[in-house]
């Protein structure tokens, strides 16, 4: 049922805005029929309340094509990391679950199911955790590689990226595959898909970025969405769950 959703969006203080992206809420999402999550080049961390009142709490991987759900919540907070966390919050890689996820144990962060009534404290309790966790000492060339790729919207050239890194190309697509389950280039393609949306939300269908041409962009945006631009655009029934974190121009 059209707005029957209820979407909220905190963003990280500064200390942390290398390691997450975003904590959101999500509530009314049982009454959302069809609804499609499509590629961000985020890692969430999903703590969901269903509808007999239990807490379950889940990692999902990268994502690299549309994901249909099957509404068994009643309401959700998540925790959107940028994949740099991965390595310093999780301590261990998510290839093996690339569009997909894995269950995580009751009691996860101390996380409880009353911590689900009230989102600013929800966000307050994971950030303090967040930051006990995370050590001191971080590769800054693997800081700076996200950076950039962020900056660029994914456009970078990784043999521009490799050069202003002094890492080669090798080395950071085995970093990439061995963390996280696809390739840099791979990567990079959603964070254009991604620099595409808030466009497309507001009837821009064309490409804003550097595509081959008019042909190449629709491919890609199927390629992430399932659907055309137009029909990405039309979003009937706010089934595409990312276009909730944008406004209108």
């Amino acid at each position: 049922m059209k707005n029957a959703l209820n979407f909220q969006l905190i963003e990280p203080d500064k200390s942390l805005t290398d390691f997450v992206y975003a904590f959101t809420c999500l509530q009314g999402f049982s009454s959302q029929e069809q609804a499609v999550i499509i590629p961000n080049g985020k890692v969430d961390l999903i703590f969901s309340k269903t509808k007999d009142n239990q807490l379950i709490v889940a990692l999902l991987g990268l994502e690299t094509k549309p994901k249909y759900t099957h509404q068994e919540v009643v309401n959700f907070f998540s925790v959107s990391f940028n994949p740099l966390a991965i390595e310093y919050i999780f301590n261990e890689p998510i290839a093996d679950i690339i569009n997909t996820g894995k269950i995580l144990p009751a009691g996860f962060w101390d996380v409880t199911i009353n911590d689900l009534d009230n989102f600013e404290r929800f966000c307050e309790k994971a950030s303090n955790k967040i930051k006990s966790i995370l050590p001191k000492k971080i590769d800054e060339r693997k800081r700076e590689l996200f950076q950039l790729i962020f900056a660029s919207n994914g456009e970078m050239p990784i043999k521009e990226l490799a050069e202003k890194l002094h890492w080669s190309e090798r080395q950071m697509n085995r970093y990439f595959n061995q963390q996280f389950g696809l390739s840099l280039k791979a990567y990079c393609k959603i964070l254009r898909f991604q620099y595409s949306l808030p466009f497309i939300k507001n009837g821009h269908l064309y490409p804003k970025l550097n595509f081959t041409d008019q042909s190449h962009f629709i491919k890609e945006i199927k390629q992430f969405s399932g659907v055309s631009p137009k029909e990405l655009y039309k979003n009937e029934n706010d089934r595409f769950l990312q276009f909730l974190a944008y406004g209108e121009d």
